[in-house]
């Protein structure tokens, strides 16, 4: 994710181990990705709330081949699409899992690990 004015909520918040999200107070939609607008309702009313981190497994893909060689030490690694509580479905990485027992409709909690030179990144792993 770029490091843009519309991100910089989401980047401080990764920052300090906490995933931030977009809520609209004209409607009650919370999103992820940052936009400009509600993508409910188009209104500008968006603040920024604290994500509790738990969510579902809606789809994902078994990575067993690295397409840079700093991801090689995480293979197999899953990318999932996971529907969080609040609503919003955002895609990352599951980590710690078994790829070859993870189901859709898993539960997952929210972590976060170092990704790249210097940001953390959330990531997720299934739910004990």
């Amino acid at each position: 994710m770029s490091n843009s004015a519309l991100d910089k909520e989401f980047q401080a918040g990764c920052a300090r181990g906490e995933l931030r999200l977009q809520h609209c107070s004209a409607c009650g939609h919370t999103q992820f990705y940052p936009r400009i607008i509600c993508a409910a309702c188009g209104n500008d009313a968006l603040s920024w709330v604290a994500a509790n981190g738990p969510g579902t497994v809606a789809s994902f893909t078994k990575v067993r081949q690295a397409i840079d060689p700093k991801f090689k030490d995480l293979l197999p690694y899953v990318v999932a699409l996971i529907d969080l509580q609040e609503g919003p479905r955002m895609m990352s990485v599951i980590i710690d899992a078994d790829v070859d027992t993870l189901q859709i409709g898993d539960s997952v909690t929210l972590d976060f690990m170092p990704w790249g030179d210097d940001a953390l990144r959330p990531v997720f792993k299934v739910a004990e």
